[in-house]
């Protein structure tokens, strides 16, 4: 069974607990949800001037809209703003920012029926943790402008504690921070670098999508399997999501039940932590930072 809390009052230990084991959390727009949605906005509708950042995919051609993509996307990630707001948020939701570190947020374009591959691109069926993910990662989505349910995400709850064939077994996160992520900005109508992906086919439906307000915020483990859903709203979708893990989860061991995940190395070495940025502590990275030789 998976539950739906909107808007819950549970305390943080009990929604990482709930969220381990397969429930989803979805929050009203708050303070920060909110400025970091306005911070985004002011930054895509100033890329994207003339053009309404939604729109923007009918006024211009492919390589133009990824050569935008290619200057706001990592302006946005790596811009102090963004990590403040960030933070606030966490604060907002009741996260201990003194145990609760976090990664960069990231900017997402979902076209409709236009592009995608690399800066664009819509995931198909995949776990988090298929990409070097701790276990204990929980997930923040929010949409930035308006979304329907054919521009989300669909969950998949039913395979949350069953397994799935993957090649997860191919993936290395430091390979893929050397070789992978800098060829972003070339990949414009076709994607050719390599990820993990489904080797058998899934019972896509019933599904679960969940439709929040700009500056909702939705929380879920990095173990859910989910699904860009193919955006045929004619609208792009602009979503920021961000990671975080507890400090104490991670030296325990808690986290989602691994059913099948063979990926190997860890993004560990991203999280910072709220209060100053401070990165987690290096044997504890060590620990989870498994090498592909090491692998099965």
């Amino acid at each position: 069974m998976t539950v739906l809390h909107f808007d819950s009052p549970m305390s943080d230990a009990e929604r990482r607990a709930r969220l381990f084991a397969g429930d989803l959390f979805v929050y009203s727009p708050t303070p920060h949800s909110m400025a970091l949605v306005a911070f985004a906005r002011e930054m895509a509708e100033t890329a994207f001037a003339p053009h309404f950042p939604p729109d923007a995919q009918h006024h211009l051609a492919g390589p133009d809209y990824v050569r935008v993509l290619a200057d706001l996307k990592p302006t946005f990630i790596n811009h102090p703003r963004s990590a403040e707001l960030v933070r606030g948020v966490l604060s907002d939701l009741g996260a201990d920012p003194g145990q609760t570190y976090f990664d960069v947020p990231r900017l997402r374009t979902m076209t409709s029926e236009y592009l995608n591959a690399g800066l664009t691109l819509q995931f198909e069926s995949h776990r988090d943790t298929w990409f070097s993910a701790p276990m204990s990662q929980l997930n923040f989505w929010m949409p930035v402008y308006d979304v329907v349910e054919s521009n989300v995400m669909a969950f998949h709850p039913r395979y949350f504690g069953t397994g799935v064939r993957n090649s997860s077994r191919n993936y290395n996160y430091a390979e893929w921070v050397a070789y992978g992520r800098a060829t972003a900005a070339q990949q414009v109508h076709t994607e050719t670098r390599e990820q993990p992906r489904l080797e058998q086919d899934l019972e896509r439906e019933p599904d679960l999508r969940v439709i929040t307000p700009p500056g909702g915020v939705l929380i879920f483990s990095g173990a859910q399997l989910h699904t860009t859903v193919p955006n045929t709203s004619g609208r792009t979708r602009f979503s920021i999501d961000f990671r975080a893990v507890n400090l104490a989860d991670v030296e325990s061991g808690a986290g989602a039940h691994n059913v099948d995940s063979e990926c190997t190395g860890t993004t560990l070495g991203d999280f910072r932590r709220a209060t100053d940025l401070a990165p987690l502590p290096a044997e504890l990275v060590e620990a989870h930072d498994t090498l592909p030789s090491q692998a099965g």
